[in-house]
């Protein structure tokens, strides 16, 4: 009987670390074909390995190219970071049509030390099924995963890596005029933001230990609202907020017009906001212009786990946060399109009830979710900790060997809201680029107008 051929994987843009490149070695020597699309300077310093394409064409020829190149060489899976990323978005349509399968890999849903392994996409286009029977189902008698992180990594390990890449990335334009970054916020602004930001340390740090000091001293109830970056994928593409800026607008209106007197709203925000949005000033001001200036307090620092194990609610887009929120049996209501989003789970009563009368989730299910969502699209391991990178490695190349478990396909594409749709402000008819997710009769337009409803 002859030998099958080998598997094929084409690996598109990784992660701004040598992850991929690591990754790439461990897949041949498991015996996969490894072929890699280089579209910067910064991916052609990262890779330093055979089998590797530039493409320095335009986008819109991109998705001929890919097909074209998936025919001639047998690919078989496609492999990427940040599935949003515009070439990355076309390559889940050409994978579909070329009957391949596409792979999202990106830091897990369980930080922070597991990463997502997930058929094409995550958040809003997740085939991760939000029925709380299929997750039952799907869970069996899987083990609700430890919440003890087993490889850890320091944060300069990875604003180096990222302003390394971001900088290759930008000096090499002119070699790779054509590719297209799809930042939200231009690099060399990005990294001059957080100069300002440490610059003006000190006092944030004293806000955040005062804050923290109330929080033990239990000096009254409040309710967490978690913020995500403005530049997250999470946000453009899986929420109906063009800014985030709306979503406060939207949770603090609500919070000054239903939520008791006794309580507090507390917005943390992200430990990797660099400040360009000047958010403490932005949320005082709608507080101020909503009356509850003295029930809105802004933080940026103190101990996540320690405001999330006194919060009586929890609030956010659709940031991780939620799920360690649940994990603690916290109530919490999600803005946006979530993976953890569903009856039984999250609250699903409305914004204007949170407040008041928030629902906690059904432990059961809770630890049917947390246990089907590490056994089929979580693996443990870690981008940056070089025994982490090992073991994801190690796990990947199980899973695309032997794919069926892990290719779930629960969500039918109908339902994933992928025909074009216009931006946040948009119409239905407006044309858009390769992926985007409008809120012009998007579910999460649907959600939104559902939750802001008292």
């Amino acid at each position: 009987m002859r030998p099958s051929p080998p598997r094929t994987v084409l690996m598109l843009q990784g992660p701004p670390c040598r992850f991929w490149r690591e990754l790439g070695d461990g897949l041949r020597a498991e015996g996969f074909r490894v072929l890699h699309v280089g579209f910067c300077l910064a991916d052609l310093a990262l890779w330093r390995r055979r089998g590797q394409r530039l493409w320095r064409g335009r986008l819109a020829d991109w998705p001929a190219h890919l097909s074209a190149l998936i025919a001639a060489e047998g690919v078989t899976d496609i492999l990427y970071y940040a599935d949003r990323l515009p070439y990355h978005a076309a390559a889940i349509e050409v994978a579909r049509a070329a009957g391949i399968r596409a792979w999202a890999i990106e830091n897990g849903y369980l930080r922070p030390d597991w990463l997502t392994m997930e058929p094409e996409a995550m958040g809003a286009l997740s085939r991760f099924p939000r029925d709380p029977a299929e997750i039952r189902r799907l869970a069996g008698d899987a083990a609700v995963p430890e919440a003890t992180p087993r490889y850890r990594h320091g944060f300069a390990r990875e604003a180096v890596s990222e302003v390394v890449f971001h900088l290759a990335m930008v000096l090499g334009r002119p070699i790779f005029p054509n590719y297209m970054a799809d930042k939200h916020y231009p690099p060399l602004l990005d990294y001059l933001s957080w100069l300002r930001k440490w610059s003006l340390g000190g006092a944030a740090v004293r806000a955040a230990a005062r804050a923290e000091a109330a929080c033990r001293r239990r000096d009254w109830p409040f309710v967490l609202l978690a913020m995500q970056l403005q530049s997250d994928y999470q946000i453009r593409a899986s929420s109906p907020y063009g800014c985030l800026s709306e979503m406060l607008e939207d949770a603090i209106a609500s919070f000054a017009a239903h939520a008791p007197a006794r309580l507090r709203l507390v917005v943390k925000l992200h430990p990797m906001d660099n400040g360009w949005e000047n958010w403490p000033a932005r949320i005082a001001r709608l507080a101020r212009a909503h009356g509850v200036a003295d029930r809105v307090l802004a933080i940026d620092g103190g101990s996540l786990d320690l405001f999330l194990e006194r919060a009586e609610g929890v609030l956010t887009v659709n940031s991780t946060v939620g799920i360690h929120a649940l994990r603690r049996g916290r109530p919490v209501l999600a803005l946006g399109d979530a993976v953890y989003d569903m009856p039984g789970l999250t609250h699903q009563g409305g914004l204007g009830r949170f407040w008041a009368r928030p629902e906690a989730p059904e432990p059961e299910l809770r630890d049917a979710f947390l246990a089907a969502l590490a056994d089929r699209i979580q693996l443990r391991g870690s981008f940056y900790d070089p025994a982490g990178r090992a073991a994801a490695v190690a796990e990947i190349a199980r899973r695309l060997g032997k794919p069926e478990r892990h290719w779930l396909l629960c969500r039918p594409v109908e339902a994933l809201g992928l025909a074009a749709q216009a931006r946040p402000g948009g119409t239905a008819d407006a044309a858009t680029e390769p992926g985007d997710l409008g809120p012009a009769g998007s579910p999460a337009l649907a959600l939104r107008q559902q939750r802001q409803m008292a």
